[in-house]
This record gives C-alpha cells, sequence and structure tokens, in this order.
C-alpha cells in the first residue's frame, strides 16, 4: 500500500477509535459524577468495565485472552503486569471479573472530567511523596484485606520497549502481597503498544490486543527478604510472553 494511502487509513481508524472510546465516556458522565459522588464505587467500576467492553468491541480488534489456570478462590489476587500502553487498563477492567481496584499514578487524578472519578474509585499514588505512598499503601492494604482484587503495574511507567523489555520492578506491590498474604498473579500484555504506542500525539493502529494470565504465585509464609527472589519469578513469568522486535509470536501450544 503506497505511504499516503496508508497514512491516510492510520489517521481514519485514529478517528474511529477515538470516538468510540470518548462516546460512551460522555454519554455515561452524569452518572458516573452522580454514583461518585454517592460513594458507589463498585457500580462505578462496573459502568468502567461496560465502557472499557463496548470501546474495544467497536475498535473491531480482535482480543487474545489466555489463562493459565483459574484464580485461587475465594480470596483476592494482586494482578502485576508489564505497562507498554495507554490501553492496558482498559483491558484489564474488560477481562478481570469482579470489584477490581487499581493503583495508578496520581496524574491521572488530575485529568479533566475523568480524573475525580478515577480517583474516588481507585488507588492514587504521589510516588514523589513518603507520606502520600504510605497513604495510598494503607488503602490498598485495606481494600485487599476486605477481599477486593488488585491491579499494579509494578514497572510504575510505561517503559522504553515495552513488549520487548520489562523495566525494573518497584518494591511496593510485593511489600503489599506479602504483607496481606495476597497470591500474584503475573500479568502478561505483549501486544498493546503496536496498538496505541505511547507516542506524542494520540496514534491508534489497527492490531491485535493479547492478556496472559499466568498461575498464581502464593506469598503466604515469605518475608521481605524474599522479595529479590519474588520480583524476579514475577519478571520471568511476564517476558516470557515477550516478543522481540522483529521476532515471531509466541509458541501456539500457549494459546487458549
Amino acid at each position: 500500500m503506497p505511504a499516503f494511502l496508508r497514512y491516510i487509513g492510520h489517521r481514519l481508524y485514529t478517528t474511529w477509535a477515538t470516538f468510540w472510546f470518548v462516546v460512551p465516556f460522555v454519554v455515561t458522565y452524569p452518572v458516573q459524577w452522580l454514583l461518585n459522588r454517592l460513594g458507589y464505587r463498585r457500580q462505578l467500576h462496573t459502568l468502567n468495565r461496560g465502557w472499557a467492553r463496548f470501546s474495544i468491541f467497536m475498535w473491531g480488534v480482535p482480543v487474545e485472552v489466555v489463562r493459565e489456570s483459574p484464580a485461587p478462590a475465594p480470596q483476592p489476587c494482586l494482578y502485576l503486569s508489564n505497562h507498554g500502553s495507554y490501553v492496558d487498563i482498559m483491558l484489564m477492567f474488560k477481562t478481570i471479573p469482579g470489584f477490581l481496584n487499581m493503583m495508578g499514578k496520581d496524574s491521572l487524578a488530575r485529568t479533566p472530567l475523568w480524573g475525580p472519578l478515577f480517583a474516588g474509585t481507585y488507588v492514587v499514588v504521589n510516588r514523589g511523596s513518603a507520606v502520600a505512598r504510605g497513604r495510598s499503601f494503607a488503602q490498598a492494604r485495606k481494600e485487599l484485606l476486605e477481599g477486593r482484587s488488585l491491579a499494579v503495574f509494578p514497572e510504575g511507567t510505561i517503559g522504553d520497549t515495552p513488549g520487548e523489555a520489562l523495566g525494573p520492578l518497584l518494591d511496593g506491590a510485593f511489600q503489599l502481597a506479602i504483607s496481606t498474604g495476597t497470591p500474584i498473579v503475573p500479568v502478561s500484555m505483549p501486544l498493546n503498544h503496536k496498538f496505541m504506542p505511547s507516542v506524542k500525539g494520540l496514534r491508534v493502529r489497527y492490531a491485535k490486543l493479547r492478556i496472559v494470565f499466568h498461575a498464581p504465585i502464593e506469598t503466604k509464609g515469605l518475608t521481605p527478604a524474599d522479595i529479590p527472589a519474588l520480583k524476579a519469578q514475577v519478571a520471568a513469568q511476564i517476558t516470557d510472553d515477550f516478543v522481540p522486535e522483529g521476532g515471531g509470536i509466541p509458541e501456539p501450544s500457549r494459546w487458549r
């Protein structure tokens, strides 16, 4: 395809994807605002999940979900994933059942309109303040103990080479898992950056989305001294599904 036609196609698809992301939010914003004001966090998350599912459906992209084993029931889990795209949160909302909690940077809370809704429903972290970090850790710990699963991007930000290499993992999520005895579910999303790369300006490309839920790792009986080994184990499982630039797809026998 000539470069000019490919450029036009990309621009049209970016417009299409943006439209079907924004419109559901605008239409449901009054309801979301009211639910947030009333403190109905569970209902607001249910609405967010519906928004994510509808938008991804309208994008028309294939979505592959791999589950290596069922999550341990009935206890909550700590989902630790690589972070390669702004679409990661939507894919996790679509595929993780229940009243999921999400830990995100405090910059998300400053997003116009949507930010206060995110801050009212999930956990925001200001990594520049030890006091704020401690407050967020305490909130996440309390809700884990109350039975609400939590999703965290332990890299802390979108990496430089998403889907190819994993950045250093921060200790906080692992401390949280050990202190509450919560199983860790490593999650791989190796292709999302191809759909929506982290670049200046909005750019969306028609591309397959893939999310892999690895077998849970028990943390009961572990101590802070076990964190380095636990981080290495989680990193190895997440990167097992990565595809080097120019490489092939993961082994088909892993697919479900």
